[in-house]
């Protein structure tokens, strides 16, 4: 038999066929080269995106499963898949113009000036000489001169996994390495041009977040925190004064039972010797310093009555600054008192509220701070390549409607009148193709426990589930809310303070043990930090609202960073980022 040819029509057919195949392999089966981002305007409509990066629907639905199930939103963050341009011209956008002499680049929100020297190979003075009117500062929509030449080296809006540094005067990869624990090789292959160039003062090295080092994040640039310990001081007498309610009028010394079982408890006599506990060894670290502190401590008894006493006996009056009372109201009295005006007062413990009065310092941070800050972090980690998910409870409404202006793509889960969520709530609202961010806003424990439990049960290696929220309550310390359960969700949050994590054998712990019998809890640290910051301020500055423009300090779990207030008072807007991994608790350094 022979070979059978087809007739003309079915071979038109088979090549029409295989035309239309090959059409379809090229426009579904290419695998982008790289992605870029599109952040979505107000009033931009799919039709012009598709046209300007000359992508079809479908390949960028392909990329953003979400928008095909929430549709196009302002403030949206689009994965836009780029091709081979010999198969797939695109146009590109860009905020730079070139021309024969120097390239115009228009400033866009959050830019630096170290971010665009680093970017266009320059020096920061390099710029400023090129731009004499950005001497005061860069403002969005300026047009300014920069090197004509292609972009060495785009820096992304947010990079969880690196951080800048610029080099300083003396300094070389010894002495980087010391202050960093980056090594020579590691900063090589992060910083190609140091093969060439070698380590140059004032040039901006990348380099890991893991290995920053105790430097901070200012303007997207790694700096050094001042530090008081090392500082040279022009006052080495110094006069303190401590009200605390240790309530001792209560307890029942000739009964060895009755005084055991009153402080085994929870209670103000156990907070009172805790906190005093630190402040005794701050006192006995900065006497190694040079410097004398006469302490006067005062029981409160948590009455007005005792401190209207203390305050008639005038031994407050020449002090150099009081720590306490504890209690909100007890510090609103004795911050009342016009004798006591002049004097420094630190709010030490309490996140509630005081009277901003004159040389009143609040030393921990608000809430609206925390909040302020981890809003900013959401808006630059979270966009809608993820499934946003708002969780708040009733009393959280206000929280959640400020999510959801930043978010507008995010769905919302309300919890039970009972404080749970439904689980096949919980299942059906979750993603398996893409990340699932969840924002969990409630002071209640039982729905924390509830929420975390349930998020727990559907992080999985089909679907990833990570939580935050914007303000971390007391209701999170319940010791049945274990690390191995916050560090399998990433739990990430603003705090004013961190856990130690030390062995018991550092130098630090060890000797606090030495001196009371146990490693230090939350209050002793506090006041450990508090009062070691304070009299470090008062023997460098003479006086405490002197030093307040040395910017950030930070001791063992505590920072402090006081700005100016009403009424003369002071805030402490110093803060965390941390987020649980496994059994640990690592800074986020934005």
């Amino acid at each position: 038999m022979g070979i059978v040819f087809a007739t003309k029509s079915l071979m038109k057919n088979i090549l029409l066929i295989g035309v239309l195949f090959l059409g379809f392999h090229l426009c579904f089966g290419q695998i982008p080269e790289r992605f870029d981002t599109h952040r979505v305007k107000k009033g931009e409509t799919l039709s012009e995106i598709l046209a300007f990066y000359e992508i079809s629907k479908e390949q960028l639905l392909e990329y953003n499963p979400l928008l095909e199930r929430v549709g196009l939103k302002r403030k949206m963050t689009l994965r836009i898949p780029v091709f081979d341009e010999t198969s797939i011209p695109r146009v590109r956008s860009s905020t730079a113009t070139k021309t024969s002499n120097y390239t115009t680049h228009s400033v866009v929100p959050k830019e630096t000036k170290w971010r665009l020297a680093y970017t266009y190979g320059m020096t920061v003075k390099e710029l400023d000489s090129l731009n004499p009117q950005i001497s005061e500062g860069l403002k969005i929509g300026q047009m300014i001169r920069v090197r004509n030449r292609d972009l060495r080296e785009v820096l992304p809006e947010k990079d969880s996994l690196f951080n800048y540094y610029k080099v300083l005067p003396t300094e070389g990869y010894y002495r980087i390495e010391k202050k960093l624990g980056v090594s020579k090789s590691v900063l090589d292959s992060l910083n190609p041009n140091l093969i060439e160039t070698g380590l140059q003062v004032g040039m901006i090295l990348r380099i890991p977040d893991s290995l920053s080092g105790k430097l901070k994040i200012e303007n997207d640039l790694l700096v050094e925190r001042v530090n008081l310990l090392d500082s040279t001081y022009v006052k080495n007498k110094i006069k303190l004064g401590v009200l605390l309610p240790f309530k001792t009028n209560e307890i029942v010394f000739d009964s060895i039972e009755d005084t055991k079982r009153a402080l085994e408890m929870r209670n103000l006599h156990t907070l009172s010797l805790d906190f005093y506990t630190g402040v005794l060894f701050a006192l006995k670290q900065v006497a190694q310093k040079g410097i004398e502190v006469e302490l006067t401590t005062f029981d409160t008894q948590n009455q007005q009555a005792k401190l209207t006493e203390i305050v008639e006996s005038k031994t407050l009056e020449n002090l150099d600054f009081i720590v306490g009372p504890l209690i909100p109201n007890n510090f609103d009295y004795i911050s009342n008192q016009p004798s006591l005006k002049n004097i420094p007062k630190f709010a030490p413990l309490s996140t509630r509220a005081v009277a901003f009065r004159k040389n009143v310092i609040q030393s921990v941070t608000e809430e609206k701070d925390l909040r302020a800050k981890m809003y900013d972090y959401l808006e630059k980690y979270l966009d809608t390549t993820q499934n946003v998910v708002i969780v708040a409870d009733s009393t959280n409404r206000k929280i959640e409607q400020q999510l959801q202006r930043r978010f507008p793509w995010a769905i919302k889960i309300r919890p039970e009148k009972a404080d749970y969520i439904l689980p096949e709530l919980v299942d059906s609202l979750l993603i398996d193709s893409i990340p699932n961010k969840i924002i969990l806003e409630t002071q209640s424990f039982p729905l924390i426990a509830s929420a975390l439990s349930q998020f727990n049960a559907q992080n999985t290696k089909n679907r990833e589930v990570q939580v935050f929220t914007t303000y971390r309550s007391n209701a999170y310390d319940n010791e049945n809310l274990t690390r191995k359960v916050l560090g399998a969700i990433k739990f990430t949050y603003p705090t004013g303070s961190k856990p130690l994590d030390k062995p018991l054998d550092d130098p630090f712990v060890a000797d606090y043990i030495v001196a009371f019998g146990k490693p230090p809890n939350k209050e002793a640290l506090r006041a450990y930090d508090l009062v070691t910051d304070a009299v470090l301020r008062t023997a460098y500055a003479n006086e405490i609202q002197q030093s307040l423009e040395l910017g950030e300090t930070e001791y063992q779990s505590n920072r402090f960073y006081y700005r100016e207030n009403e009424n003369e008072s002071f805030l402490n807007q110093a803060l965390y980022i941390l987020q649980h991994q496994g059994y640990e608790i690592i800074e986020i350094k934005e």
